[in-house]
């Protein structure tokens, strides 16, 4: 593999292919329409190989006006498409605030997709998530007071080691913000390869190159003394679906509805993770993920994302590579907190 720059911007060329953006074959993709059946593995088990994108434009929520409305009608889906597209082509040029220098353009975000769901959470069936629970609500707020004034990926004030913020993990590009578990579409790089075996199924994710192996031999899950920040994952055939459960996850969780796309904590380790691949058509893949957390939510909720089958390999993720922003945003807090110091003794 060699690096190529065209128009300035660096593909990998492989064997003499060049391996363009996912983005700009999302048009040559086959539709799930028109696809075959679902293949088998060589020993009878449905077949989830492959590499397989879970982008996606439906909300987390369903939007307030919509109400009981779970899908779409065609005519809706290609409006919402076109709004979807129009928003993308802004990302070039809209700045949130004065002197800011935009975020990512469109090149690095994914095309928009847009499915007959409302939602992608389809339980609770108002497409809404669970009400929090009195321990989450005081968390929350504790966290809101303690962060007020604090930039979104700047560190709390004093909590340099115990409080990287919300979404610290993930800026330091230790793990992929839609990596999960469970898997949360989000902005760009997503795509999972799976790998199948008899006794373990793998799953590589293209963002930060995070791998989760689930094992199906029936052997028990790992002493809970044992916390891993993906948890432990034990999975089972029930039909054409595999299912995985995966507990002893660390003292923070990734939850897709934490404010932010952050991480929050484990409250009295009750986090649980129940999530279902089904194989649908040979280019269609169904995941859905059940959060279940009485010390968060006063109920479990389901997620339900499309991937579809991309031809593509995943790409090298090179997090933060050759950019400045740990030490820009370190050093920002720290002046932060020597101003606030100064300010005090006048």
């Amino acid at each position: 593999m060699r690096a190529i720059k065209i128009g300035g911007v660096v593909v990998a060329v492989t064997a003499g292919i060049v391996l363009l953006n996912p983005l700009s074959i999302a048009a040559q993709r086959p539709s799930p329409a028109k696809s075959g059946q679902a293949p088998k593995t060589a020993w009878g088990q449905p077949d989830l190989e492959g590499v397989w994108d879970f982008s996606t434009s439906t909300p987390l929520q369903r939007p307030p006006e919509l109400k009981d409305k779970a899908e779409l009608t065609d005519q809706e889906v290609a409006e919402q498409l076109d709004k979807a597209v129009k928003q993308r082509t802004r990302q070039d040029t809209t700045k949130t605030r004065e002197g800011d220098t935009g975020t990512y353009n469109r090149f690095w975000t994914d095309e928009p997709r847009v499915s007959k769901q409302t939602s992608l959470i389809i339980d609770p069936k108002d497409g809404r998530l669970p009400p929090y629970t009195a321990v989450a609500k005081k968390w929350l707020a504790d966290s809101e007071a303690a962060r007020k004034g604090v930039a979104g990926d700047a560190p709390t004030r004093g909590g340099f080691v115990e409080d990287l913020g919300p979404r610290g993990l993930f800026v330091r590009c230790l793990v992929g913000f839609n990596a999960g578990p469970p898997i949360n579409p989000g902005a760009y790089n997503q795509n999972v390869q799976i790998f199948q075996a008899r006794d373990h199924v793998a799953l590589l994710h293209e963002m930060v190159h995070n791998v989760r192996v689930v094992w199906l031999d029936g052997r028990p899950p790992v002493s809970n003394r044992i916390a891993q920040y993906n948890g432990d994952s034990r999975g089972r055939w029930e039909g054409d679906t595999l299912v995985v459960e995966t507990i002893n996850f660390g003292k923070e969780v990734y939850d897709p509805s934490y404010p932010g796309g952050g991480m929050r904590p484990n409250v009295n380790g009750t986090f649980k993770l129940v999530e279902r691949f089904t194989r649908t058509a040979a280019d269609t893949l169904v995941y859905e993920s059940t959060i279940t957390d009485p010390t968060w939510y006063t109920a479990p909720f389901t997620v339900k994302v499309p991937m579809t089958k991309n031809p593509l390999p995943i790409y090298e993720f090179a997090c933060h590579e050759a950019n400045y922003s740990m030490t820009n945003i370190f050093a920002g807090a720290r002046f932060a907190e020597e101003e606030a110091a100064r300010q005090s003794t006048k």
